[in-house]
């Protein structure tokens, strides 16, 4: 159990350890699909970069959220669908960019730095996103210095 301050809260172990092997399956997919973009047919690659960016995406995505469902409150919690379909598409999209730069002919130290930053942001993004589609009453409260501080540890 920890203590945020004002309400008791847990996390479900076996909620978590799914979490965990969603993260896993979708990290091996993802590396497998990694692989696929890089073929010398670049329609085909394209398609790779498209599926893959779906599957990789709703992988990440997924583990939040199954993780963020093992959080349990003595409160009713609630997703709003447009702010949860926002933090799909974050996933998804910085997704589809690692894949398509992963397919270039050449991996420069400045491309990958720009991946690693762009998947970072993305990544970021669609956790706070999630984290801002909890319906809950009372609401949250955000401290923006905070969140800030969080986002560029990240």
């Amino acid at each position: 159990m920890t203590d945020l301050g004002l309400l008791p809260s847990r996390y479900e172990p076996g909620v978590v350890l799914l979490s965990v092997l969603i993260a896993a399956f979708a990290s091996y997919v993802a590396l497998d699909l990694a692989r696929r973009v890089r073929g010398p047919d670049r329609a085909s690659a394209r398609a790779w970069i498209a599926g893959g960016a779906l599957v990789m995406g709703s992988g990440v995505w997924s583990m939040h959220f199954v993780g963020m469902l093992a959080f349990e409150l003595p409160i009713a919690l609630g997703y709003r669908a447009d702010m949860t379909l926002w933090s799909w598409v974050a996933a998804v999209g910085v997704s589809g960019l690692a894949l398509a730069l992963a397919a270039r002919e050449t991996l420069t130290a400045r491309v990958l730095a720009i991946g690693a930053l762009a998947m970072g942001g993305g990544i970021c993004a669609m956790h706070y996103v999630g984290m801002a589609a909890i319906d809950v009453a009372p609401g949250i409260v955000w401290n923006w210095p905070i969140v800030g501080a969080s986002a560029l540890r990240r």
